[in-house]
């Protein structure tokens, strides 16, 4: 599948197709608290509800579950961690990664980039 990313930032481009991260307690979407979807900046895939997130501490959005089957997987041993790396399963971009410390009901912590996301609010 081919997707246009010409409306992408230059740091848009890095986080979603180079795997980058950005700063901690930087990103426009980190204390966005209306009720919306969350979804791919680059293909507009609808990848989180608003039910899910959570204030982590951690300085990126967070959320403990994902819209089904919107994401996949893959182990990432980069810069000598151990993660698993999450990626948008219609066009594969970069969004973040997954860790087991999050709250219930799933236990699971989605940290995800802020500039790999879009917002669109439920009226």
């Amino acid at each position: 599948m081919s997707i246009n990313k010409d409306h992408l930032s230059e740091e848009e481009i890095e986080i979603t197709q180079n795997c980058g991260t950005e700063p901690p307690f930087s990103g426009k979407l980190l204390y966005e608290k209306r009720e919306g979807i969350y979804k791919c900046i680059v293909c507009n895939n609808q990848l989180f509800e608003s039910e899910t997130k959570f204030d982590s501490g951690t300085g990126w959005p967070s959320f403990y579950d994902a819209i089904d089957e919107t994401v996949t997987s893959k182990e990432d041993n980069s810069f000598g961690m151990k993660r698993i790396e999450i990626n948008c399963k219609k066009c594969q971009s970069h969004l973040g990664h997954i860790f087991n410390d999050g709250p219930t009901p799933t236990g699971l912590r989605y940290c995800i980039n802020s500039l790999s996301l879009g917002f669109d609010i439920v009226e």
